[in-house]
């Protein structure tokens, strides 16, 4: 299912939870995001405690992911509507490590495309009884194309001032970061690519895996905006995303305005 207002074009993958597989300008249309396997969307994935489970031969914790495991299981999509404006989708989520259903969590998911900006309103519901520990949560995970190796934020002391940029390329395994405006791009060689935006989150996780390129290829370059929060039961979060293409400065300047607006109190 897709969302297309003219400027920018957004798909879901409805046999995967309806995790975010396409982002693209309309004009010209490039896919951005790489969805090789069920973990590689923008979509949500939380962490709880070890449960004795195991992954690519390490043990594992409890991990309910929108998309599906890792063996390829689709986690299922249960209510989903859609206008010209909004997509809309409920699904259960998959644990990444042993593909069971993990029927005691809800992910819900709204998006809507607003002129260059695309916006994803997020919503985890738990009515497990096991009350986990605090662990870095992704908010959300975001994997785009290889071809995007440049990781540009902000970290200083002078946020929304157009302060300079930091740029890096990361490397393999993951590392951390701060974001002092909340916001990060990968792009090319000419500062153009892909921005995400989450307000109020100001640590991050990245890396970049080796593989093919192309949205179906196995390298791609991924970061998260996280924090650090415990799922325990009746836990509920809900937190907003914007994605826009462009220029590292366009990029700079959308996030910059709806900074503003939700500051103008």
């Amino acid at each position: 299912m897709y969302l297309d207002n003219g400027e920018i074009r957004i798909g879901i993958d409805r046999g995967s939870g309806g995790s975010v597989f396409y982002f693209s300008q309309v004009k010209p249309a490039r896919n951005v995001l790489n969805h090789f396997d069920r973990g590689r969307f923008v979509q949500q994935s939380y962490y709880g405690d070890g449960d004795g489970s195991h992954w690519a031969g390490k043990e594992w914790r409890w991990n309910p992911v929108q998309g599906g495991d890792y063996k390829g299981s689709p986690a299922k999509i249960t209510e989903s509507t859609a206008t010209d404006n909004e997509l809309y989708t409920k699904s259960t989520p998959k644990h990444w490590a042993t593909g069971v259903d993990i029927g005691d969590s809800v992910m819900e998911q709204w998006i809507e495309l607003r002129a260059e900006v695309a916006h994803i309103h997020y919503k985890f519901s738990y009515a497990g009884e096991h009350s986990h520990q605090s662990r870095h949560q992704e908010l959300p995970a975001v994997f785009v194309d290889y071809d995007l190796p440049h990781l540009v934020f902000y970290r200083g002391a002078k946020p929304w001032t157009y302060d300079a940029l930091t740029s890096k390329v990361p490397q393999w395994p993951n590392e951390y970061e701060t974001r002092d405006e909340h916001w990060a791009a990968y792009v090319d060689d000419t500062s153009w690519g892909i921005g995400v935006y989450t307000p109020d989150t100001e640590e991050m996780t990245c890396y970049r895996y080796q593989g093919e390129k192309g949205p179906e290829g196995s390298g791609c370059s991924y970061l998260a905006p996280i924090r650090t929060l415990a799922i325990t039961s009746g836990f509920e979060l809900e937190y907003d995303v914007y994605l826009t293409i462009g220029t590292i400065e366009e990029i700079r300047s959308r996030f910059y305005r709806l900074h503003s607006t939700a500051h103008s109190d």
